[in-house]
């Protein structure tokens, strides 16, 4: 609203407002009033948007001058005009929205037009009014080949009923997203009539004492006294009564305070015209009572414009209230980025400086090498050189006319014999060499310096791959090997064209549910190799789910974090036996390997003949092999992987007395499993006897698992998890059967516990099975949750 616009300054008839009080301006009287009027209502801490801005820009110029940024349109730069609201909540002016849409080949109407405009009248012009301001040429252009009297965003070329109408992109310059306008283009946009409330205020605030000029007059153009809506401009007195002669319709208009920017009084539909009244949560669209029947809002969830408006108040106002009552927090932040922002500049310096000083000592080492290899190829220049001047001056001295020639023919005509053999001696030597090298003649050296090429290609590669050393990929979690027994094993691997790591990071924390606050991740440095061993060791560590990630180092620093992986804990302490190889099972059909933690059953030529008289009736014999240990209290958890192509296996547990008489072991062999005085109470053992049998087996075969408990019979299988597990709780006389992957029940029952109990395996047929390897037995590095880590 402009100065002299509030209740302090009326107009008096058609003549200026009163100028404004000394002291205060209008707006900072406006700001007062709204804080008092809140306060005084009881609610000081849920000020108003616009009693908060105004305080705000009070406060201090800086802020006024922050709060410019937020007020100019991001494609023209300057302070916005009609600013549209895009879909995807930015706003940009009209004139510059049309304008990106006919840079698109998109055809617009002009928005400058404006059929109630004064100037749209020539008969009725003022001697004051001048000529208005031409647009340039190229804007022009573009703005008069728009259609006028289609969509607004009609594609060039598009057919001209709005059926046939495109859909219209427009390139958000703030999001730098394609936001789709619809058919109807600009013309579907709401005009942002809160945000033209903003930027007028925001003028009148840093330029008060500014006087609204009349836009009909001709330079000099008079100070504005009234404005009109209707016309949508400010007037004089003379222009105003020039524009609104007495006896027509237009003097029936009501004069307003003078303005720069008419606005409508409210939102209205851009498809109908209509004064919008609810909002559609769906869409996110204010909507009118024509656009709420119609079949696009069905079954969307519409709400009252107040109730809206409300909501989004009440929001905004708690965010506003948080973050100016975190100011303390904020210029904290604000001097850690400013910290950072100066350990950037300095770091980068130096790392600027490192890479300059590497490439010096990298040149450095080239001209050093380079002084090597010239002087080796001088050194053998300077060699060959002097050889084939020695050579040259040899052959030189055979020429008719060289010395030694004469020389030896003179001597020749010496006719004293002592006197000639004692010339002749020395002379005939050279004369014996020149001939020699003369008959055998060879260059004394190679005049080619081939074998001094030198191969650069592999450094020629590898200087055009110098770059900077990247840190390692996200590994990959090796879910294959990764299982959790009596501690957790976690095995990873970097992908193919990852950059190595020097070393690992394991971190890791214990899952909590939802609602409750998760633990801080737990770290262990200097991980070598690509796995590790995790011993849980806290406190309610069993049964309990394990979030562990890994993630690589080198001189780059720490890569990426690999992705997150669950692992559940056994439910109770895992027990460590080994196969008993000295009773209870028949050596001519089991084998059980040398570390006694895997079997095999081999039928051989009994199960063949018991398979030739299947039909004329027999019995199938079951091959028992049973743990070196017995249980004898508490809760125990063991596992084991059976081989999907096994005909007929059962796992589970048994009264190790009841499994000697059943399969009819002899009674006086010693077993070293317990102690002969368990500390059970007889009569509590008579009782589980009545009431629970003395072994529970699990039926495993040909890939499958048979829930005997089941009574559907297409249920009564499920398939064969890749390892069985098995928990026995002693005290209860329970045994439960778990996928030891996912820690799934698959069957639960009783069991007689009066005595030693211990693990027991029956074979029909061909089989095999091993005990899951205890991780300890890996001889891994160990990583120790709520203690310390330690080696092997």
């Amino acid at each position: 609203m402009a100065s002299g616009q509030g209740k302090g300054s009326p107009l008096v008839g058609y003549g200026r407002p009163h100028p404004p009080r000394p002291g205060k301006p209008p707006w900072a009287r406006t700001a007062v009033a709204a804080v008092k009027e809140e306060a005084s209502s009881g609610r000081r801490a849920e000020m108003t948007t616009t009693g908060m801005m105004m305080m705000m820009m009070m406060s201090s110029p800086t802020s006024m001058k922050n709060m410019e940024r937020e007020l100019l349109c991001p494609v023209c730069k300057e302070m916005y005009k009609q600013p549209l609201a895009l879909p995807c909540l930015h706003s940009v002016c009209h004139i510059c929205a049309t304008e990106v849409l006919l840079q698109q080949g998109y055809i617009c109407p002009d928005p400058n037009s404006e059929p109630s405009s004064p100037a749209s009248s020539p008969a009725a012009r003022s001697p004051r009014i001048g000529r208005r301001v031409v647009p340039k040429t190229e804007r022009l252009d573009r703005l008069l080949k728009s259609g006028f009297g289609t969509y607004p965003g009609r594609k060039r070329g598009g057919l001209g009923s709005p059926s046939g109408a495109l859909t219209v992109l427009f390139p958000c310059p703030s999001c730098q997203r394609e936001v789709d306008l619809g058919e109807r283009g600009l013309g579907s946009l709401f005009r942002n009539l809160t945000l033209e409330r903003v930027v007028e205020r925001y003028r009148h605030t840093i330029d008060v004492g500014s006087a609204i000029l009349c836009q009909s007059c001709k330079p000099p153009a008079q100070e504005a006294t009234k404005g009109c809506t209707e016309c949508k401009s400010s007037f004089c007195n003379e222009c105003f009564k020039l524009y609104h002669p007495w006896g027509t319709q237009k003097a029936q208009h009501e004069p307003t305070p003078p303005t720069l920017n008419f606005r409508p009084k409210g939102l209205t539909c851009p498809e109908h015209r209509e004064e919008v009244t609810h909002y559609c949560k769906t869409c996110q669209r204010l909507v009118c009572q024509l656009c709420r029947v119609r079949r696009t809002h069905t079954g969307h969830k519409i709400t009252p414009v107040a109730n809206a408006f409300q909501a989004l108040k009440e929001k905004l106002t708690k965010s506003l209230t948080y973050i100016l009552s975190n100011q303390d927090t904020v210029q904290a932040q604000i001097s850690e980025l400013e910290e950072t922002l100066r350990l950037t500049e300095a770091n980068g310096a130096q790392a600027k400086e490192e890479v300059g000083r590497l490439m010096r000592g990298l040149v450095a080492l080239l001209e050093e090498k380079q002084a090597g290899l010239l002087g080796a190829i001088e050194e053998c220049r300077q060699s060959r050189l002097q050889s084939l001047r020695a050579q040259l001056h040899q052959h030189r001295s055979m020429e008719e006319n060289s010395g030694m020639v004469g020389y030896a023919q003179e001597v020749l005509k010496e006719t004293d014999q002592p006197c000639f053999v004692q010339a002749a001696k020395q002379l005939h030597h050279r004369i014996a060499r020149a001939v020699d090298s003369l008959q055998t003649f060879r260059p004394a050296a190679s005049a080619s310096f081939s074998h001094f090429q030198v191969d650069l290609s592999r450094e020629m590669k590898l200087l055009a791959d110098l770059t900077f050393v990247k840190a390692p990929e996200a590994p990959v979690i090796d879910t294959q090997r990764t299982y959790a027994y009596d501690q957790i094993f976690l095995s990873w691997r970097l992908p193919q064209h990852s950059p190595p790591a020097w070393h690992y990071a394991v971190e890791f924390r214990r899952a909590e549910p939802k609602g409750k606050a998760l633990k801080l991740w737990q770290r262990r440095e200097e991980v070598r190799g690509t796995s590790a061993a995790v011993e849980v060791v806290e406190a309610g560590g069993l049964g309990a789910v394990y979030v562990l990630r890994v993630r690589g180092c080198n001189k780059a620093g720490f890569g990426e974090y690999s992705e997150e992986v669950y692992l559940h804990t056994p439910p109770a302490p895992v027990l460590n036996f080994f196969l008993d190889n000295r009773w209870g099972f028949n050596r001519e059909r089991l084998a059980i390997s040398k570390d006694q933690r895997a079997v095999r059953s081999v039928p051989g030529l009994p199960m063949l003949m018991a398979a030739e008289r299947l039909m004329t009736g027999c019995h199938l014999s079951v091959d028992l092999v049973i743990g070196d240990v017995a249980v004898t209290q508490g809760r125990s958890y063991w596992a084991c992987c059976v081989d999907p192509s096994s005909y007929l296996v059962k796992v589970g547990v048994g009264l190790e007395s009841k499994l000697q008489e059943w399969f009819q072991v002899p009674q006086d062999v010693a077993s070293p499993r317990y102690d002969p005085d368990s500390g059970h109470d007889s009569g509590a053992e008579d009782t589980t006897l009545e009431a629970s049998p003395p072994f529970a087996f699990l039926t495993i075969g040909m890939g499958k698992i048979l829930l005997s408990a089941s009574r559907d019979p297409s249920s009564c299988t499920v398939p064969l998890p890749p390892r069985v597990g098995i928990c026995l709780d002693y005290e209860r006389g329970k045994v439960s059967f778990l996928d030891a992957v996912s820690f799934r029940s698959l069957w639960e029952c009783g069991v007689d516990c009066s005595g030693p109990v211990c693990p027991a395996f029956c074979f029909v047929g061909g089989g095999a099975l091993h005990l899951q390897e205890m991780v300890a037995a890996r001889q891994e590095r160990k990583v120790t949750i709520g203690g310390f880590a330690k080696m092997d």
